[in-house]
């Protein structure tokens, strides 16, 4: 590779404290290094994300193709009281959000979460759960190409779809490898054209249900409580829908990663979190309030073509599926390159932590981690393959892991900021904290576990929590191994 003699060893977790070191607060590190064995250097990772970059990613971040065309599944499977799901799920995401700014801003680094729970909990928390994060990007960027692949070959059929799907990660790929500046300026422009959509959208469907759209008649009360009630199927299937959302939710925590990457991480992590109460309820809720009032929730169209098409269809919009087609094309590529530069970050801390391969821990000129998003792509391109050539219910079983991965990212960000909040307080003061500490944040883990069980309880999600919990279980043992065999490796 041209570039390699550019390429720098960094030692160090890239973003780091700034203004504070980190061993002043007395925390577990999360690697098997001594703290300090090797200094800090001052390339790696570039801090060239601009504040309109962070501001749009803490907004575009939790939209994806999930809310244009997902939201049908979770109301065809709960029925009207789906927006109970989603307001927990809201509910959940904003509590969550807060407890890790509260962390972030105290401590901003390129493995947030990850190297939190290193810290909060020990090395192996923050191994494991740093692995399924990576693990979810990695199968989730198959699906996103392949989406996109599908929309762009409904264009041009002339071209074959495993092509397309090759050019647009191998595009993506080459704006995540020169510079992370190109990365936040695509996901800018992704981003107003989301929030573009669905402020739209969202207006159009208020002025139907208004009466203010001519021949178009909208009913909303026989849409929420007839056809069964407002939860036709009972109020068991509102916690599959639950799990349905935070696939969809995964994202958000995205900012708080690209952050450390901006010129003063603390700030712009602090501006985001104070946001993302009224961003997901407006972009969310408003959406799925919109949906059900104006559709039955057992019309066909919801899982057909998607709740938005479906939507615009009822309203007698023109062009309704090119313009879907368009936004949900948008969508999917902004997923995708997020995926991959969250997927390449978090790689990055592991290597810097000593719980990856240390090649991932080398920069190009730019600040670019080179070696770690060749491997993340590489690893989708390798999902890619297992979805065209192996068998359909290998690829589906090794997805059936992604669903609940969220509700177990969450789960370990509530328990690490439990644990480092009295740490924290006493050596800084905080720009973000979490509310009526602990009281919420114990009410996050019981609402967390409390999903977790009923859906095991089901038979809906059961398969899906399982293979989690087991590949769960599977990496916290190789992290313990691992941290292990880092200690007798240091005596």
């Amino acid at each position: 590779m041209a570039e390699t003699s550019h390429l720098n060893r960094r030692g160090d977790t890239v973003a780091g404290i700034r203004s504070m070191d980190i061993g002043s607060f007395g925390l577990r590190d999360g690697s098997h290094r001594d703290a300090g064995s090797e200094p800090a250097k001052k390339e790696a990772l570039a801090h060239s994300l601009k504040q309109r970059h962070v501001v749009m990613l803490s907004i575009g971040g939790s939209i994806g193709a999930g809310l244009f065309v997902g939201s049908g599944r979770a109301i065809a499977e709960a029925g009207p009281a789906a927006i109970v799901a989603y307001v927990l799920a809201s509910l959940l995401v904003v509590l969550v959000m807060r407890m890790l700014g509260e962390m972030a801003c105290a401590m901003p680094d390129s493995g947030s979460f990850s190297t939190y729970a290193g810290k909060a909990i020990g090395p192996w928390a923050g191994f494991m759960i740093g692995w399924m994060y990576w693990w979810f990007w990695v199968l989730v960027l198959p699906l996103e190409a392949t989406a996109a692949a599908n929309i762009l070959n409904s264009w041009f059929p002339q071209v074959e779809l495993w092509k397309f799907c090759l050019a647009v990660t191998c595009l993506l790929t080459v704006a995540n490898l020169a510079s992370v500046k190109h990365y936040g300026e695509l996901e800018f422009w992704f981003s107003v054209v989301k929030v573009t959509a669905i402020v739209i959208f969202i207006a159009c469907g208020a002025a139907a249900i208004a009466g203010l759209i001519p021949h178009v008649h909208v009913h909303a009360s026989p849409n929420l409580f007839g056809q069964g009630g407002f939860a036709p199927n009972g109020w068991t299937p509102v916690a599959g829908a639950m799990l349905t959302t935070m696939f969809t939710f995964l994202g958000t925590e995205v900012v708080t990663i690209a952050a450390a990457e901006s010129k003063d991480p603390a700030r712009e992590i602090s501006r985001a979190i104070t946001s993302v109460v009224w961003r997901i309820s407006l972009f969310y809720i408003g959406s799925i309030a919109i949906i059900i009032c104006i559709l039955p929730w057992n019309d066909p169209a919801l899982t057909k073509i998607g709740s938005y098409q479906a939507v615009l269809q009822a309203l007698h919009v023109p062009y309704a599926k090119p313009m879907i087609d368009s936004l949900i094309l948008v969508a999917v590529c902004s997923c995708l390159n997020s995926g991959l530069y969250t997927a390449s970050r978090m790689i990055f801390s592991l290597g810097a932590r000593g719980q990856a391969p240390s090649v991932m821990t080398y920069t190009n000129r730019a600040g670019v981690p080179v070696f770690a998003v060749l491997a993340s792509t590489l690893a989708a391109f390798a999902g890619v393959a297992a979805n065209y050539l192996a068998p359909s219910f290998v690829f589906e079983a090794l997805l059936s892991t992604t669903g609940s991965i969220a509700l177990l990212v969450y789960l370990v960000i509530a328990v690490s900021q439990l644990r480092l909040r009295t740490r924290l307080h006493t050596q800084a003061t905080l720009k973000v904290r979490m509310w009526l500490h602990p009281f919420l944040g114990l009410f996050v883990v019981l609402l967390i576990v409390g999903a977790l069980g009923v859906m095991v309880s089901g038979q809906a999600h059961r398969e899906e929590v399982v293979a989690t919990l087991g590949l769960s279980a599977f990496l916290a043992a190789v992290g313990r191994f691992h941290q292990k065999r880092g200690k007798s490796g240091s005596r």
